[in-house]
């Protein structure tokens, strides 16, 4: 496709961008106030950590077992249900007095309902986009994600302080609601991919299907590892500034924001492949500043994260090059176990910068897991090069086919 204005002239695309990016808001919203409830409960960077990525732990259970049914459900109805389901998750979420333990099995399970949703969503974007149309699509659910991101977390601190965590809450759960009807009024019915019930069985076929291949697998490395790392540095925000955590979730998308539209729409096809390496050690690199032995002043660490977030921009080429390495037939699962080893990542990157946290300090730990991205991002280095897929002649690899995503 040769503009993004094409993509929103298709009859479902704007409902399924409209009902996506009600959704990122609504887990923007909800994600800060839950680290921010937590964090107030029990004064634990750890368990605060926990709150905001936890559910992406049950991404791996829904990666290794259910990922089938992302091609055996109605996407419509799928999509439908779980918008329901998330925005029941956000009310409950918001019970006062809920202990600590009761949150994060909520928000567990509200991950395991997301490895299958995330799936049959990027699947149907695969449906509805034309031959050559999954990489701008993707770029335009990027950038939106990012602006989303910026006013979602600018929202949810604007809540928090005028109302409370819990009426930030609520605003998720109206926000998860409204997806139900830009689904079911602006989506048409389409059976599933395929017949039958979902099969755990068949979920493992293809799973190690995929991992079989050493590009793959480095590519898969690459786009997992490292930003999960990084991850564990946002998820410190919180704690490292109280007072201004939404001001810094709002610098790293916007430098997402920045980094995938510069990458989707100004960077052509033939220096795609040469800017991988080079924003893959930029998300890391300029977090090293928090190891300074004064807090940065908060212009400068809003600087320092949107910097860093530029480097976002190498997980939309890579996600472009597990598509050229995958057969058409399996690219659904291969996005859907790329999604759910993503967030199962940012979980552990989380996790363990919470974890760090404790003897370190927010500022140390978020300089540690920077140093840890940056080595895994040199290690992985040369298995990329050597993975390198060229592009057809007098075609280009744009890594369209069946319908899915990551």
């Amino acid at each position: 496709m040769r503009s993004y204005r094409e993509l929103f002239r298709l009859a479902e695309f704007l409902p399924l961008f409209l009902a996506t990016t009600a959704q990122v808001a609504a887990v923007t919203v909800q994600g800060l106030a839950l680290a921010t409830l937590v964090y107030g409960a029990t004064g634990s960077p750890l368990l605060s950590a926990v709150s905001m990525f936890g559910a992406s732990f049950t991404q791996v259970i829904g990666a290794t077992m259910l990922l089938s049914a992302a091609d055996r459900l109605p996407p419509r109805a799928a999509l439908a249900a779980s918008g329901l389901l998330f925005a029941a998750g956000a009310c409950l979420l918001a019970v006062p007095g809920l202990p600590a333990g009761c949150l994060l099995l909520v928000v567990l399970a509200l991950g395991l309902v997301n490895s299958v949703a995330g799936a049959v969503r990027w699947g149907l974007l695969l449906r509805i986009v034309p031959e050559g149309g999954y990489v701008p699509a993707r770029a335009v659910f990027n950038v939106s994600s990012g602006l989303t991101q910026i006013g979602g977390a600018a929202l949810g601190g604007a809540l928090i302080a005028a109302l409370s965590a819990r009426g930030a809450l609520l605003l998720a759960a109206a926000l998860f609601a409204a997806t139900v009807p830009a689904v079911l009024l602006g989506l048409r019915p389409r059976p599933p991919w395929s017949a039958g019930r979902p099969s755990v069985a068949e979920t493992w076929r293809v799973d190690r299907l995929l991992w079989s291949s050493p590009a793959r697998r480095v590519v898969y490395l690459a786009l997992w590892v490292p930003n999960g790392l990084i991850v564990g540095c946002e998820a410190l925000f919180v704690p490292y500034a109280p007072g201004s955590a939404s001001v810094l979730y709002a610098a790293a998308a916007f430098g997402m924001l920045l980094g995938d539209a510069s990458v989707g729409r100004l960077v052509p096809p033939r220096l795609r492949a040469r800017l991988i390496t080079p924003l893959r050690l930029l998300l890391a690199a300029p977090f090293l500043l928090f190891a300074l032995p004064f807090r940065l002043p908060l212009g400068l660490a809003v600087a320092v994260v949107t910097l860093a977030c530029l480097g976002y921009g190498a997980s939309l080429l890579l996600t472009e090059r597990l598509v050229t390495l995958t057969p058409e037939e399996n690219r659904g699962q291969a996005l859907g176990l790329h999604s759910a080893g993503l967030l199962f990542f940012q979980a552990v990157g989380a996790t363990l910068a919470g974890a760090v946290a404790v003897p370190l300090g927010p500022a140390g730990a978020m300089a540690a897991m920077a140093a840890a991205s940056l080595l895994v991002s040199l290690l992985l280095t040369r298995g990329l090069s050597a993975g390198r897929v060229p592009p057809t002649p007098g075609r280009e690899r744009t890594g369209t086919g069946p319908r899915q995503e990551s």
